[in-house]
């Protein structure tokens, strides 16, 4: 996966629940706001499992949060839009959190989001073949030159 940000869309099986996925760093990045959404718990549930993920030393919060620009409509100006800072959590937070709260769309997402993420080794792999068949193309070519101006 490239390291341009990327956003795609989890729809729940019930369609009862729709959230803008990040991908980026090779990873997915959720707020806490969206996993509320996502795991059907309100935020404060939330905040206390990630709480307690960083406080049993299951993960490392500076490894695995990362503050984002998020740019979004100004609320009060019409036309105008804000950019502010916002906190993230990586996938292993996200699937930390999923299995303390037991939910049945946390586990849907952990199915789609494992999906989404093989396409993009996969799609890396074959995007790296291709550049590293060119590369030998170009050592090839240069190698023949030098070849006929040394004869």
């Amino acid at each position: 996966m490239d390291k341009q940000n990327k956003i795609e869309i989890f729809q729940s099986k019930d369609n009862q629940t729709e959230i803008k996925v990040q991908f980026e760093e090779e990873t997915v990045w959720l707020t806490q706001a969206q996993m509320a959404e996502l795991f059907d718990r309100d935020r404060k549930t939330i905040t206390r499992h990630i709480s307690n993920v960083f406080k049993e030393n299951e993960l490392t919060e500076e490894v695995v949060c990362s503050f984002f620009e998020q740019t979004t409509q100004h609320s009060a100006i019409k036309g105008k839009s804000q950019t502010k800072r916002v906190k993230l959590y990586n996938l292993d937070v996200i699937i930390s959190v999923g299995y303390r709260v037991k939910s049945q769309r946390g586990t849907q997402f952990r199915q789609w989001v494992t999906q989404r993420l093989k396409d993009y080794l996969v799609q890396g792999y074959a995007i790296n073949e291709k550049r590293l068949e060119q590369k030998q193309q170009e050592v090839l070519y240069l190698k023949t030159g030098i070849l006929k101006l040394i004869a």
